[in-house]
């Protein structure tokens, strides 16, 4: 008879938790759409009870915004990322505008589903709530970033608040422009979008030339 090793079966991490549910949740709800996904659902695809999902995440509406704010997080990241990295702001910039047409065009289901959402929060205050919280960050990082632009020389047409909240509603309205027409809004148009507005908003002045001998 094999040896029993007893003693408490050891928890999984919080953070394990957290990332197995966060998975599974971006499964269920891109293949059902937020309505019809069903926590029990997404917590038996991760392994676990319902229980851990509201232990993790308060609920259906919080999961959800958690989905959305991580993707968020990550290309805000990967932003400021850039702008340390690059010796000449036009790269970041160009880089940056890329990445994100490139996202709206590659992942158009993050844009189906920050739809869904919000189109949700016109009518629940609960959900506007969550909305509002992830939104109000989401800009809050983009300011961030439109200030280190500021700190290398760029000069801004407005103060960084005010140009996040233009570029965090071009980005919106691109994404819904996409979804309804992918052929006539394409990543190319996009990108000429998105370089347009700051070109306007904060005109990268051009790269220091040494003058010939």
């Amino acid at each position: 008879m094999a040896d029993d090793p007893g003693g408490p079966v050891p928890r999984t991490p919080r953070e394990e938790v957290r990332r197995r549910l966060l998975s599974a949740a971006v499964r269920a709800f891109a293949e059902h759409g937020y309505a019809d996904s069903r926590l029990e659902d997404i917590a038996h695809a991760a392994g676990f009870t319902k229980g851990a999902v509201y232990s993790n995440f308060g609920g259906k509406r919080d999961l959800f915004g958690a989905v959305l704010r991580e993707r968020s997080d990550a290309e805000i990241d990967t932003l400021l990322a850039r702008i340390g990295e690059s010796a000449d702001p036009a790269d970041a910039v160009a880089d940056t505008v890329r990445g994100v047409a490139r996202r709206i065009t590659e992942d158009p289901e993050r844009g189906r589903l920050g739809l869904e959402f919000a189109a949700r929060a016109t009518r629940d205050a609960q959900t506007r709530d969550v909305v509002g919280r992830m939104r109000r960050a989401q800009r809050e990082a983009v300011a961030e970033a439109v200030s280190r632009f500021a700190a290398r020389g760029v000069p801004l047409g407005a103060d960084p608040g005010l140009t996040a909240l233009i570029l965090h509603c071009l980005t919106n309205g691109l994404s819904m422009e996409h979804l309804a027409d992918p052929g006539s809004v394409d990543t190319e148009t996009i990108e000429r979008a998105l370089g347009a507005v700051i070109a306007a908003l904060a005109p990268v002045p051009p790269p220091d030339r040494e003058e010939p001998q």
